[in-house]
This record gives C-alpha cells, sequence and structure tokens, in this order.
C-alpha cells in the first residue's frame, strides 16, 4: 500500500520578535502542513488547483500564492478543499504548528532540528501505516543543514522506532511546477491566518477536516 505526501510550511524560523513580522521582525508561528492521497487520487487536489486557476483568471505562468490571494478566491479554495475531504476519504490534510516565542534558546540554535522534529511528529505515524511512501516537500521551503538530514531522520525512524519496513522515497519539487504543492501552500495559509492574524473564516470551515498538532503553547 502506497502513498503520496506532499508537504509545505508558512512563516519562517527566524527569532526577532521586537518588530512586527514582515516588518523587520519574524513570524510568531511556524506551520507545517501536508496534503497525503494515495496514488490513484494524486490528480484531484491537482485539477482543484487547475480550476482555480481557470475561474479566477490567474496566470498559468506564475505560481499563485496564498499571502497574494483576494478574500474571495481564498474562500474559493477553502470551500474546493472541504468538498474533496468530504467526497475523497483517501485523502487527508495534516498541519502541525509551533508558537517560536516559547521554544527554548538552546532549540534555537539548530532551527534545522525543530523543522525535522515538526515533520516527524506531524507525518511518521501516516507514513508507518504504509509500505512506501512518496513525499514530496518543495525544495524552496526552509533550508536544511544537509539536504539529505530530513529523508535520513525520517526513514531511520520509521525502521528502527517504529519498526516497520516502510520505503521512504524523497522527491522534491519547486511548487511552480507542482499543483498539490500549491495546494498545500494555501492549507497551510488557513492554518496560518488563524494563528498569525487571527483570521479564523477560512479555518472555522475546514478545521474539522484538518488532523492538527500545537508545540510549545501556553494556553
Amino acid at each position: 500500500m502506497a502513498i503520496h505526501i506532499y508537504l509545505d510550511e508558512s512563516g519562517d524560523l527566524g527569532w526577532q520578535f521586537d518588530c512586527p513580522p514582515g516588518r523587520g521582525g519574524s513570524s510568531r508561528y511556524l506551520v507545517i502542513a501536508a496534503l497525503v492521497t494515495s496514488p490513484e487520487k494524486d490528480g484531484v487536489t491537482e485539477r482543484c488547483i487547475r480550476g482555480l486557476y481557470r475561474s479566477r483568471g490567474w496566470s498559468p505562468a506564475r505560481e499563485k500564492k496564498w499571502s497574494e490571494m483576494t478574500r474571495t478566491g481564498r474562500n474559493a479554495f477553502t470551500e474546493a478543499a472541504l468538498a474533496i475531504a468530504n467526497n475523497h476519504p483517501e485523502i487527508s490534510y495534516h498541519a502541525i504548528v509551533v508558537e517560536k516565542c516559547n521554544v527554548q534558546n538552546h532549540i534555537r540554535a539548530d532551527a534545522n532540528k525543530l523543522y525535522n522534529y515538526m515533520t516527524r511528529l506531524l507525518l511518521l505515524d501516516v507514513m508507518a501505516a504504509h509500505d512506501r511512501v512518496t513525499f514530496v516537500p518543495d525544495p524552496r521551503s526552509i533550508k536544511v543543514q544537509s539536504g539529505n538530514s530530513l529523508h535520513d531522520y525520517l526513514q531511520t525512524e520509521l525502521w528502527f522506532t517504529k519498526s516497520v519496513e516502510t520505503v521512504l522515497e524523497t522527491n522534491p519539487r519547486d511548487s511552480k511546477h507542482c499543483r498539490n504543492l500549491q495546494f498545500v501552500d494555501m492549507l497551510a495559509g488557513v492554518v496560518a491566518a488563524k494563528y498569525e492574524q487571527g483570521i479564523t473564516d477560512h479555518w472555522n470551515i475546514l478545521c474539522s477536516k484538518i488532523s492538527s498538532k500545537r508545540l510549545f503553547f501556553t494556553r
């Protein structure tokens, strides 16, 4: 039994909290989101994004990010994502959020390990339930010190911690050439808007379909 997993994030791993985010300051939250789908249903979310480009009049030559979308465009994505989750049980949405201001200093010194650990908490159990996993992160995402560190970490955890024979294949793709990664960018945007900006409209619609976890929250 095989699955495909697409991974992207919203936010950054900076630690400058004395200025507003985007104006000299870092994001207060980091969201990692994932789309999990069977190989047979891989095209469902891809067609969703292609449909959004057509209906919204977006240029297919330029990737449309959640941060650039109008409210009506965000509404269209959220409703489409909800319909997919309702109609296709082989497709699931996952997210993990860290409240960065509560992360201890010794962890901040190696943000790569925090990112990898968050990804493990988010996906390891999902991966362990399958024989083969095709893992597709965006290589433009937060850079790691070693290009293979996340892959090696997850494969080791699967074999030694979970004691499963799951084979992990990691195929980074640039999101501008991958509609499913664009779907995940928008999914991460739904979650990030709730935490970073307190905008809950789209989260309230989709939250029941997102398996979510939180780290370093004090409330």
